[in-house]
């Protein structure tokens, strides 16, 4: 008997927030990507708007508000088990507050963007925002 495999595909979003040539990311606290530093985001809840989820989000790992901007571009991640992750990924602006790290964040950092390869990124991360010309 063939055993078929169903895979789960979660929706998510993350925040892209450039400021100043530096770019807001997080240091993961829990898997996926534990120890990993990424965009600030998450599942998107039942119910919830991808802009709402954002916003959300990012108040919760970083402790900032954020004002939501255009869809920068979409991926899909493997997740932990049969879960495959849907992240749609959006252009962000800062509006208030002091990043300090939350929720599932071990670390928050604006990282200059000619300093991205010294850090320990998620897979694809920046190749993906090369990709949607949000970096150079």
């Amino acid at each position: 008997m063939r055993r078929v495999c169903h895979v789960r595909e979660v929706a998510a979003v993350g925040a892209i927030a450039i400021e100043d040539g530096r770019i807001l990311l997080i240091r993961r606290g829990h898997a996926p990507s534990l120890g990993l530093w990424s965009l600030p985001g998450g599942r998107v809840e039942p119910g919830e708007s991808d802009v709402d989820a954002v916003r959300r989000e990012v108040a919760e790992e970083t402790g900032l508000r954020v004002d939501v901007g255009p869809l920068a571009g979409e991926v899909r991640r493997p997740g932990v088990g049969d879960v495959v992750y849907r992240i749609r990924d959006y252009l962000v602006t800062v509006v208030d507050g002091e990043p300090t790290a939350g929720d599932d964040a071990d670390d928050v950092a604006w990282v200059p963007l000619d300093q991205l390869g010294k850090r320990n990124l998620t897979d694809g991360l920046v190749q993906a925002l090369r990709g949607w010309a949000v970096l150079p």
